[in-house]
Parts: structure tokens; C-alpha cells; sequence
């Protein structure tokens, strides 16, 4: 089948697509990803110009490999990008962005891949790449940002091997076992006879989703197992020296400066960047970190807003991942809710009791209390805040933002956007407040857009926001 008759294919309609998963069929997010690429999904069998679609290596894909091979068709292996969701997939977030490759799958190393068909054969020196990939190194550092991210435990004290842990069973691992995890905190071990070893569990496995190759009967002497959420790059950058089978750690590693000892055979290894306890032999080019992740997170995925519904670049994800954090990190813990009107509850909880329901007061001291002995947060309409209000738990002034409706508060109108503000209330001149605080900070505009205090967190409450219906 050439590839003139599949472009023409292509142009005149979707390019059809078979799955054999029916996981495909109960993940809208993914189906309208593809979409947008210019597939359609169909459950059949494939014709001439179609193809078959699989979910990596996953146990599942070999029912679409076997059809693919006996109708003669190719297939299309598709994996969550670098960057996934604040949770698991497991938990029901669906995925910032897809990895579609034609080629292979990134982790397979017996295979080319897409990614690693753009790491040997791109020029990847275009200034402007690698000043955005610069860019992005240095922004996910200051978000904290990793492939999932519930972590809000405190980092370790620095000065400790790490050695890193993944999930049993998992497809990444391309058959390494046990003996292969064994072996590695061996070597750490002998290598580091003095120093700390801290084995970090993987997030499915501190959730107990999963089990690792490692548990208690592996904390002895100086070894010590890490399974509390604590942010990737927090453990990578306390390390003295990293080791990893395959896992994304090893790949965040490198970007933090380290140089991982690697025992697999993970897309990040064999490009210079790493010890490499197996050579490979397709894997001869010496790359830079900015190259590495210009590769993995700017050229090789497609991502996805689904506020516009429409894919978008690697900077815009990065934006709405970061709403999507601030939000997080802001309420996970849930809030108490003072001096709220009854017609106003609604939106506020849609706005503020996304992780946990608000609950609602007008009693200042008993709304206090309960913030104090639950680690809740106090949100209080500005206009109702009391004269005085204790320092020893989080508290936000809520107030409509500058964009507010089509119609009046008045006629009970709810907002579009509100201002949350834990230093004061930007219309109260005779205290600071965090817009006059962002105003004064000498940040240039691209920084400063999705940090302002119109809570762009909030955005995927605001009904005057059109979701595709599929969500």
C-alpha cells in the first residue's frame, strides 16, 4: 500500500481507524483527540486504506496486532504523553495529550520509534526550539510538574541515592523483572556504601492501585523506602545519584542535571545523557538535555485544550495544566464557606468544591473553628468579612471578577469569573492586595498571563464556557 493512496484517502475522508479495546470506546477525551487528528474509530474489520488502532504494548493490543497482520494493514500505537493529569489515569482523569505513533511505541527499543525516529534524525538545533524547550524545562521546575501530580509531601533531606521503583507488570518495563530491580539496589548499594539509599515508590503504588518490586523487607540499614507523594523533581535535584529501570524519573533526572544509571532501555537512554547498562546499537547520536526534551515534549506529542476543544501547542498545555494545579493545590483539602448568599452557593461550589464540597456558615466563629480542626480553608465574601479573622489557616476574600456577566448581580446573574484574594481585596486601597502585589512585580507579560488573579483554575466551572458535549 503506497503512501500517495493513503494521503488521498486521507483528504477525501477521516482516516478510518478499528480498535479492539473497548477502552477506546469509554474514553471520550482520547476519541476526540483523534479526532481532531483526523481519524474516525470503528469496531470491524479494516479495509485497505484503514488501519488498526492499539493502546501501546498494553495486554489487550495483541488482539489489533493479529487482525492488523492478517488484513495487511498498519497500525497506529498510541500512549499518554510526558504530561498526563493531576491523577492516574486509573483514578478517571482522562489525558493532556496523546503520543500517536505510526512507527513503534517509545519504550520498546527492540522497534524504532516516532520519538526516537525525531531524536536520531532531526536537526534540533533550531534556536527558537530550543528556547522554548528551555523554557519549558525551567517552567515545569517551577510548577513542579510531572507526568501525575498529586505530590504535596516535603522533599527529603538532600544527600541520598535514589533508586526508583515501578510498578509490577507495567508494559514500560519491556520485560524487566525482580531480578533486574534486585540487581540495581545492589549496585547502588556497593556503590554508596556510606550514604543514604531512599527506594521512591511509584504513585499508583503509594495509592494502592499497584504493586512495586520493592516494599518493607527492603528497608534495611541505610536503605530506606520513600512512598510518600513528594514532587519528582524535589527528590531528583536532593540525590547525589539516580538510578532507574525505565521510569519517567530517570528522564526528569536528566533534566535536573544528573547523569541516571539506567538498566533498561527507556527513550532518554543512549543519547549521552545517562550510564547505560545496555548498549544500543541504533542509538549513536550525543544529544543535549534542551534537545532531549524539545523531542519528547514539544515535537513528538499532541496536546489537547479542552476548554477551546482543539489541540493545541506545548505552551498552552503547560497553561492548562497549570489551572488545573492551582486549583488543585488550593482546594484540595476543601473549604469553609462564610457569608455566602443562598443564590450564590451554587456557582461557588461549582468554582471552589470541585475536590471536596464547601461547606457553607454565617456564624464567623464557629466557621473559624471548623477550619482550624478539619485543614479546611475559609473563603468569605469580601463584603462580608469580619473585623477580625485568626492567621492560623488559609483564607481567601472572593469577589466578582472584571469580566462578570451579561446581566446584574442585582437580578441574581451569576458571575463568569471571581477574584480570590488571600491578601486583601483589590477594590480596599488601605491594604495590599495579590493584584496590586502582581502588578508590582517586574515580570514580562507571558509570565505573568496565567498567574493573575482572575483564577483561571476556576475556568472549567464557568458555564459560559462551551465543553464538547462528549465530556
Amino acid at each position: 500500500m503506497g503512501k500517495a493512496n493513503i494521503k488521498t484517502a486521507v483528504a477525501d475522508r477521516p482516516q478510518r481507524l478499528f480498535y479492539y479495546n473497548l477502552g477506546f470506546a469509554r474514553q471520550p477525551c482520547v476519541r476526540r483527540i483523534l479526532n481532531l487528528c483526523g481519524y474516525s474509530l470503528h469496531f470491524g474489520l479494516p479495509q485497505k486504506l484503514d488501519s488498526v488502532v492499539v493502546w501501546g504494548k498494553s495486554p489487550t493490543s495483541g488482539r489489533g496486532e493479529a487482525i492488523a497482520q492478517r488484513r495487511g494493514v498498519p497500525i497506529l500505537r498510541i500512549e499518554d504523553a510526558f504530561i498526563r493529569s493531576i491523577q492516574p489515569g486509573r483514578l478517571g482523569e482522562p489525558p493532556l495529550g496523546l503520543i500517536l505513533d505510526p512507527v513503534g511505541v517509545h519504550f520498546d527499543p527492540r522497534h524504532p520509534s516516532k520519538l526516537e525516529q525525531i531524536l536520531a534524525r532531526d536537526p534540533l538545533d533550531d534556536s527558537a526550539l530550543l528556547a522554548r524547550a528551555k523554557a519549558g524545562m525551567a517552567r515545569m521546575r517551577a510548577l513542579d510538574l510531572s507526568k501525575y501530580n498529586l505530590h504535596d509531601a516535603p522533599a527529603p533531606k538532600a544527600g541520598y541515592v535514589l533508586v526508583i521503583d515501578q510498578t509490577r507488570g507495567d508494559a514500560a518495563l519491556m520485560g524487566a523483572d525482580q531480578h533486574v530491580f534486585r540487581t540495581m539496589l545492589a549496585d547502588a548499594q556497593a556503590a554508596h556504601p556510606n550514604a543514604r539509599i531512599l527506594i521512591k515508590t511509584h504513585p499508583e503504588t503509594t495509592l494502592g492501585l499497584r504493586q512495586g518490586h520493592f516494599d518493607a523487607s527492603d528497608v534495611t540499614g541505610n536503605t530506606a523506602l520513600l512512598s510518600q507523594n513528594v514532587s519528582p523533581w524535589d527528590v531528583v535535584e536532593g540525590a547525589i545519584a539516580v538510578y532507574t529501570v525505565s521510569s519517567q524519573m530517570g528522564f526528569e533526572a536528566i533534566l535536573a542535571g544528573h547523569r541516571p544509571h539506567v538498566y533498561g532501555q527507556p527513550f532518554y537512554a543512549g543519547w549521552g545523557l545517562s550510564t547505560d547498562q545496555m548498549a544500543h546499537p541504533r542509538r549513536n547520536r550525543r544529544l543535549t538535555k534542551s534537545q532531549l526534551f524539545a523531542a519528547a515534549m514539544i515535537l513528538a506529542p499532541t496536546w489537547y485544550c479542552p476548554f477551546r476543544d482543539r489541540l493545541c501547542s506545548f505552551e498552552e498545555a503547560l497553561d492548562i495544566i497549570e489551572a488545573r494545579l492551582v486549583s488543585h493545590r488550593a482546594d484540595r483539602m476543601g473549604h469553609v464557606a462564610l457569608g455566602m448568599r443562598m443564590w450564590k452557593r451554587t456557582r461557588l461550589q461549582a468554582v471552589f468544591g470541585r475536590n471536596k464540597p464547601l461547606v457553607f456558615l454565617n456564624n464567623p466563629q464557629k466557621a473559624q473553628s471548623i477550619a482550624r480542626k478539619t485543614g479546611r480553608g475559609l473563603i468569605v465574601w469580601a463584603g462580608k468579612e469580619p473585623p477580625q479573622l485568626g492567621t492560623d489557616f488559609s483564607c481567601f476574600r472572593v469577589e466578582d471578577g472584571f469580566m462578570r456577566s451579561r446581566g446584574l448581580g442585582a437580578n441574581l446573574v451569576s458571575p463568569l469569573s471571581l477574584v480570590a484574594d488571600d491578601l486583601g481585596i483589590y477594590y480596599d486601597p488601605t491594604r495590599p492586595s495579590r493584584l496590586e502585589h502582581l502588578i508590582a512585580q517586574p515580570i514580562d507579560d507571558s509570565a505573568r498571563a496565567p498567574k493573575c488573579c482572575l483564577t483561571p483554575s476556576k475556568l472549567p466551572a464557568c458555564q459560559n464556557i462551551t465543553w464538547p458535549k462528549r465530556f
